[in-house]
């Protein structure tokens, strides 16, 4: 099943209490691309500048992803710079120059208007509304969304919410969307806004999956050499969208199975800085972390 990404791609700049690294291959829409393409092929739509070197679009080929919906403008490619701090729970950034992703207004290419499953990543809801008005009859579409745009941007999210299959959104933002204390009843809410699939990344404590059946929590899987977080969570919809476009199903059992494959996707992100663990990483291997997951998670009752 076809799988189409929009969102941003970025230099990143990240410095945590083992290490740094200064302007490395980032963005939302990468780190999706690299975790999903590990399940089969992805068509990536996003904007750079002029300055992107033509060796990253090339090991994006090299790995299964088509970039021909990736737009080269005039200016510089979106940078972004932050600092993880001991516990690696709390992050500051630093600075963030969105350059020509300031302007960007996706443009979808003919060949990926038939896709069939479609993330639209953090970005204003104008701009994925965008998307949804240039692909055809996609099967499923998730979204990615944060805090700035649920204070700045709210009608244009909850009309978004009511035009999307599934969103994927932390605990905090969660709250502040239905302005609930509770995790779950903020699920069960925004259930009610549109979505019949709602993820709620809990961060090192897993993620929960609320649909009409109830909640699934599935918790985090344990990382023994955490190095950098930045993209865990991208990397998550990835592995997520990746295992529902292989197996062509959304269905309550498959989207369990899925979840389960986009949390240890997620751990092999943070192994390392940036894309890195990423740009190698086999399905094998996570298939064969997935068995030692799954094999946690089994527990007797007498």
């Amino acid at each position: 099943m076809s799988l189409l990404v929009v969102g941003s791609i970025a230099f990143d700049s990240i410095k945590t209490p083992v290490g740094s690294v200064e302007n490395v291959l980032g963005g939302a829409a990468v780190y999706f691309s690299l975790a999903a393409r590990c399940m089969g092929p992805v068509r990536l739509v996003g904007v750079v500048g002029r300055d992107f070197p033509r060796e990253h679009l090339a090991l994006l080929q090299d790995r299964g992803i088509d970039t021909a919906g990736i737009e080269v403008a005039d200016g510089r490619t979106f940078r972004w710079s932050g600092e993880y701090f001991e516990g690696m729970n709390r992050r500051e950034t630093l600075s963030v120059e969105l350059n020509v992703f300031e302007r960007f207004q996706p443009k979808i290419p003919p060949s990926f208007q038939d896709s069939e499953f479609v993330f639209l990543a953090n970005a204003s809801p104008v701009t994925q509304l965008s998307v949804l008005d240039q692909v055809r009859k996609p099967r499923f579409v998730m979204a990615d969304s944060m805090d700035l745009w649920i204070r700045t941007a709210n009608q244009g999210l909850l009309d978004l919410l009511r035009r999307i299959d599934g969103l994927v959104i932390n605990d905090d933002e969660s709250l502040l969307l239905t302005g609930e204390r509770s995790i779950i009843r903020a699920g069960k809410a925004i259930l009610a806004m549109g979505p019949s699939r709602v993820v709620v990344k809990k961060g090192e404590h897993g993620a929960i999956l609320f649909t009409s059946e109830g909640a699934s929590p599935l918790p985090a899987y344990p990382v023994e050499d955490l190095k950098d977080p930045t993209g865990a969570g991208d990397s998550f919809a990835g592995g997520l969208m990746g295992s529902l476009a292989l197996r062509g199903r959304t269905d309550p059992e498959a989207f369990r199975t899925a979840l389960a494959i986009a949390t240890v996707t997620a751990s092999f992100t943070v192994e390392d800085f940036g894309v890195r663990r990423l740009l190698d990483l086999r399905k094998d291997e996570v298939d064969g972390r997935l068995r030692r997951y799954a094999s946690m998670l089994r527990i007797g009752v007498d």
